[in-house]
C-alpha cells in the first residue's frame, strides 16, 4: 500500500469508527426505513410490483435522503476546525486532498448504508409480496422487473453521494457550529427545491425556452435524479413515454455536482 494510500485509508477508518460509536446513524436507518415502508404500503406499491412502489416512495426519497445525507455530512469538517485538529493534521504529510477524500468516503460509506439499505429491503419485502410476473428479470420496455429496482436504489445512491459531497464544501466554508447549520439548511433548500424553482422561475420568465428544458432541469441534483428516474425505471415500463430530462446530460451534472464540490471542499480547507 502506497504512502498516499494508507493516509486516504486511515482518515476512512477514522470516519468509519467515529459512524459505528455513533447511534444517530441507527435512528436515522430506522427512521427511513419505517417511512418508506409506511409510505408505499399506504399507496399500495408492495403488492403491485417495483414499478409501483417506485412511483409511490419517489417524492419521499427525493426530501429524505438529501436530508440525511445534510445531516450526516454538514459538520464534518467545521467541527474539527473549531476545535484546532486541522491545525493539529496540517503538522502531517497529510495532503488535503486526501483528508477531504477521506472524510468523503467515510461518511459516504455510512451514509449509503443509512439510506440505501432501508430501500433495498424495501425491494425484497416487494420480492416477498407481489404478484409473480414482477419476478421476470427483464430490461425491456413494457415489463416490470427486479432490474428497474436495482437502477432506483443505483440513482438513489448517487443522489446521495451528490448530496453529502455539498454537504462537506458548505461544512469546509462554515466558520462555526452555527455557521454550518444555517449553510446547511440554506444548501439543503438549494437541493430540494431551490434550483428547480429558480429553473421554473427562468422559463416562466422567458429567460430559458421550452425545449431546452430537459437539459436545463439536468443541471438541478434532485431534478436530474427525478428524470434519470423516469427515464430508466418508470418510463420503461411503459411505452411511448419519454423525453423529461436529457440523460447524458443529468448523468454528467450529477457527476460533476459531486467532482466540483469535493473540490471547492479542499480549497475551501487549504486556504481557511
Amino acid at each position: 500500500m502506497t504512502g498516499t494510500r494508507a493516509r486516504l485509508w486511515t482518515v476512512v477508518r477514522r470516519e468509519l469508527s467515529g459512524a459505528v460509536r455513533t447511534r444517530t446513524y441507527l435512528f436515522l436507518a430506522l427512521a427511513l426505513t419505517g417511512v418508506a415502508f409506511g409510505v408505499a404500503r399506504a399507496g399500495g406499491g408492495p403488492s403491485g410490483g417495483y414499478v409501483p412502489t417506485v412511483v409511490d416512495v419517489l417524492l419521499v426519497v427525493e426530501v429524505l435522503v438529501p436530508t440525511v445525507a445534510f445531516a450526516v455530512g454538514y459538520r464534518a469538517i467545521v467541527d474539527e476546525a473549531v476545535r484546532g485538529e486541522l491545525d493539529v493534521l496540517r503538522t502531517y504529510p497529510l495532503p488535503t486532498w486526501v483528508y477531504v477524500t477521506g472524510v468523503y468516503v467515510g461518511r459516504a460509506v455510512a451514509l449509503l448504508a443509512v439510506t440505501v439499505v432501508p430501500l433495498a429491503l424495501l425491494g425484497v419485502h416487494v420480492a416477498t409480496t407481489s404478484g409473480p410476473e414482477v419476478t421476470v428479470f427483464a430490461s425491456h420496455r413494457g415489463i416490470d422487473s427486479p432490474f428497474l429496482y436495482v437502477r432506483f436504489l443505483t440513482l438513489t445512491a448517487l443522489l446521495a453521494l451528490v448530496s453529502l459531497a455539498i454537504a462537506l464544501a458548505l461544512s469546509a466554508v462554515a466558520g462555526s457550529g452555527r455557521s454550518a447549520i444555517l449553510l446547511a439548511v440554506a444548501g439543503l433548500l438549494l437541493v430540494v427545491v431551490g434550483t428547480d424553482v429558480a429553473l421554473f422561475g427562468a422559463l416562466d420568465a422567458g429567460l430559458a425556452s421550452g425545449g431546452g428544458l430537459g437539459a436545463a432541469l439536468a443541471l438541478s441534483p434532485t431534478s436530474a435524479y427525478r428524470g434519470l428516474v423516469f427515464e430508466t425505471v418508470l418510463y420503461v415500463a411503459f411505452e411511448g413515454r419519454s423525453g423529461f430530462v436529457a440523460p447524458i446530460l443529468a448523468w454528467v451534472s450529477l457527476v460533476g455536482w459531486v467532482v466540483l464540490s469535493l473540490a471547492g471542499a479542499t480549497a475551501a480547507v487549504e486556504y481557511r
